[in-house]
């Protein structure tokens, strides 16, 4: 998939063109053209195409019209068609004589995660009733809000909007359902984050939405909200809905420039977090900070000091390597940074009310 950022000056109708040129001699370079996507709004064009590779995505779009792509990216189909809806031409467009498509490639991201307070009572039968029952309601109000689920597993969720309204109530009805579902079995001990936000599928990142999944999946270490969203992804829902906002509690717009530190954040923690000799006076070099400064800020956004944060974001991440089978309790305390693995498995305990090997020994039952 390749991306074009195009002058004000561009319509609908100057894309499809060029998408015409393209098609015709495609073939030379060993192409295919499958559909595209025009943004007359942000003036960015999408194009997925079948490629031997780059170089002739680039040489294909220079002997047709000139107009180079700014950057290329590797696709899954199936990824594409989950996120964006379709891999080929909209009927509407098709069988016309210029093929006109003004479906804009922009979606809104929603990033669903629970979270476990304690792991006591994970996989019991209750837990087991409420996920199965979960999981049906995730899978239908997101229909009806007319999303797509991109990916799923059983404790995260990402799915793909077109429309930013529908992604916001359809938050707003998942965080009220998920409460009454718990009580319904008696759980206290989860809890879920649901993040929002909002981009293009092309960046200057390898993934297909890789800003926007990851803003929306580092949201759920918000600590005052259970859904939070990016300033745009408010903005554009009032533009829709008359300059008017639900009234919800428990939700958090995210500033740009608090955007911007978890940004710088979590690229460095999921850069150095197996680094075993990781500690505050790196985070403070990396991150711009004094000591104190960076106290502040990281109580204010996600409730912890650094070096809780640190633990907790290695905690949940070898939580997350047990969930996946790939080692034992001492391979997983060494891959997750820490040198001993009893520290480990005590640090493990005092999160999570459950010891490794007692986690890995429910998950066998």
């Amino acid at each position: 998939m390749d991306r074009h950022d195009v002058s004000e000056a561009v319509t609908a109708e100057n894309v499809a063109q060029l998408h015409q040129a393209d098609l015709k001699i495609q073939h030379k370079f060993g192409c295919r053209g499958l559909t595209y996507w025009f943004d007359e709004k942000r003036k960015t064009a999408f194009c997925l195409i079948e490629a031997p590779n780059e170089r002739a995505i680039e040489e294909m779009h220079s002997h047709a019209h000139g107009q180079v792509p700014h950057r290329v990216i590797e696709v899954d189909t199936t990824i594409v068609e989950s996120f964006l809806g379709r891999i080929e031409d909209p009927a509407t467009a098709q069988n016309t004589h210029l093929n006109i498509i003004n479906d804009p490639a922009f979606r809104t991201i929603l990033a669903l995660t629970i979270r476990f307070n304690s792991l006591k009572n994970y996989k019991s039968e209750s837990y087991n009733t409420f996920q199965t029952k979960y999981s049906n309601f995730l899978a239908g109000v997101i229909n009806r809000h007319k999303g797509r689920i991109a990916n799923q597993f059983e404790t995260n969720l990402i799915a793909s909007f077109e429309s930013v309204t529908e992604a916001v109530t359809c938050a707003f009805e998942i965080q009220t359902r998920y409460k009454m579902m718990l009580n319904e079995v008696g759980l206290n001990e989860f809890s879920l984050k649901i993040g929002l936000s909002a981009g293009v599928p092309v960046t200057d990142k390898k993934l297909i939405f890789e800003d926007t999944i990851n803003l929306a999946k580092r949201m759920h270490h918000i600590a005052k909200a259970e859904i939070v969203m990016t300033t745009e992804v408010k903005d554009l829902y009032k533009s829709e809905n008359l300059n008017q906002f639900i009234n919800v509690d428990k939700v958090e717009v995210l500033a740009s420039d608090d955007e911007h530190f978890l940004t710088r954040l979590f690229d460095f923690i999921e850069l150095e977090w197996k680094n075993n000799d990781l500690n505050v006076e790196v985070f403070n070099k990396y991150l711009g900070f004094s000591k104190s400064q960076l106290y502040r800020k990281m109580m204010a956004l996600v409730g912890e000091s650094p070096n809780n944060f640190l633990m907790s974001y290695r905690l949940d991440r070898a939580l997350s390597l047990f969930t996946k089978e790939t080692g034992n309790v001492s391979e997983i305390a060494f891959e997750s940074g820490f040198s001993d693995p009893s520290y480990f498995s005590k640090c493990f305990h005092r999160k999570y009310s459950l010891s490794p090997s007692a986690y890995l020994r429910n998950k066998q039952d």
